[in-house]
């Protein structure tokens, strides 16, 4: 007979580090984009046209690939997430002699403080049902994360948010928001404490006869810690698709700015992709500004968002984010804005490029602006414009350069 062991915390870790990963992905994938959907020639023959053509269309069904493989990953996330909560509601129902003994002595501890506060002094709270869109509960004061909040359900149908962690905690993540004839909004993540990371807004419902739901905005990274990821937009059916949720600011003295959301693709003919959420702003001592989102995929592609400011006085900004693609004749998203530095030290962010077309009638997005260094730093490089067969779009404007600096390079 075998037996299956999971830890709770460490699948919820994994939800998040999922959802960072999908955030790098999503921009290593737009800084591709240019350099592998269109190919020049290598002679002026039809041959070499032909297997330049050959490779660029290539490039481009890659990118429209990635695009909906970026919804899979959103979707894998959100139920990762989802099978760590219910996984840890059965493991309590189910809790052995020796735990009910543990829960006694913190009880004793917890007593005074739940009494005066509604919350314990040491502990992790407690996770909301699914389908409730109830928040979860704060962690302890001194120790413990946030519980997740529930997703959205008939009575409540956006995500609950996620619980603030104590002084050594990480925040609950924000519940999905149901999907209905327009989609739910995701809950934001909770806040952490003195050192730990923001936790992951929800993901927007899928809208069934709507517009997608908005994702959940990241939580803020406490005092030392990184800011959460926002939450991805929801899928539309007919309408547009949601907008990415913004990532979760660093912590107050140190940390990096959480990722934007990928907005929410449409599936419609002539629905929008949904905007990318704006990156989360650096720490205000140093930190580096979070990547803005990628836009969705729709007839026109939503715009990637803004990269978050570095540190109020040091720190490099954050890229912005991808334009989303489209695939018929409407026009590529534009790119993100890279995001500025902060007043002493730091490098402009990148703007992202804009999104790509396929179709003959279809145009590229413009590429977003460079960020700007203010003291001692270069300025971001523009985004790249989108690729089309006949309307490519303009590139995006280098940042300016620091008193120390080097303006940034316009984009192609």
């Amino acid at each position: 007979m075998s037996f299956l062991i999971a830890t709770p915390e460490l699948v919820t870790a994994a939800a998040t580090d999922l959802a960072n990963v999908g955030a790098a992905l999503g921009t290593a994938n737009a800084a591709a984009a240019a350099t592998t959907t269109e190919l020049l020639a290598a002679g002026a023959d039809e041959v070499s046209a032909g297997i330049a053509a050959l490779f660029g269309a290539q490039g481009q069904a890659y990118q429209a690939l990635s695009a909906q493989a970026a919804t899979f990953h959103a979707q894998f996330v959100q139920l990762l997430s989802a099978g760590s909560a219910s996984y840890e509601a059965t493991e309590a129902a189910s809790s052995s002699p020796l735990q009910a003994v543990e829960q006694e002595i913190l009880g004793v501890i917890n007593t005074p403080t739940q009494v005066l506060f509604g919350r314990p002094l040491i502990g992790n709270g407690a996770n909301a049902a699914p389908l409730s869109g109830a928040d979860g509960a704060p962690g302890g004061f001194l120790i413990g994360s946030g519980g997740n909040g529930g997703s959205g359900g008939p009575t409540h149908p956006a995500g609950g948010n996620g619980g603030a962690g104590g002084l050594f905690g990480t925040g609950g993540a924000g519940g999905a928001g149901a999907n209905g004839p327009s989609g739910a909004n995701g809950g934001n993540g909770g806040a952490a404490g003195l050192f730990g990371t923001g936790g992951a807004g929800g993901m927007g419902g899928p809208g069934l006869a709507g517009n997608g739901g908005t994702g959940g905005m990241g939580g803020a990274g406490g005092l030392f810690g990184t800011g959460g990821v926002g939450g991805a937009g929801g899928v539309s059916n007919t309408n547009n698709g949601g907008a990415g949720g913004a990532g979760g600011a660093g912590g107050l003295l140190l940390g990096t700015g959480g990722a934007g959301g990928f907005g929410g693709a449409s599936v419609a003919a002539t629905g929008d992709g949904g905007n990318g959420g704006n990156g989360g702003a650096g720490g205000f001592l140093n930190g580096t500004g979070g990547t803005g989102g990628s836009g969705g995929t729709g007839f026109n592609g939503g715009a990637g968002g803004g990269g978050g400011h570095g540190g109020v006085l040091s720190g490099s900004g954050g890229a912005g984010g991808a334009g989303g693609t489209v695939g018929g004749s409407g026009t590529g998203g534009a790119g993100g804005v890279g995001g500025d530095t902060g007043i002493l030290f730091g490098q402009g962010g990148a703007g992202g490029d804009g999104g790509n077309s396929t179709a003959l009638a279809g145009k590229g997005g413009a590429g977003g602006a460079g960020g700007n260094a203010v003291a001692v730093g270069n300025g971001g490089n523009g985004g790249n414009g989108g690729t089309a067969p006949v309307f490519r779009g303009a590139g995006g404007q280098g940042g300016a350069g620091g008193l120390l600096g080097l303006d940034g390079q316009p984009g192609l």
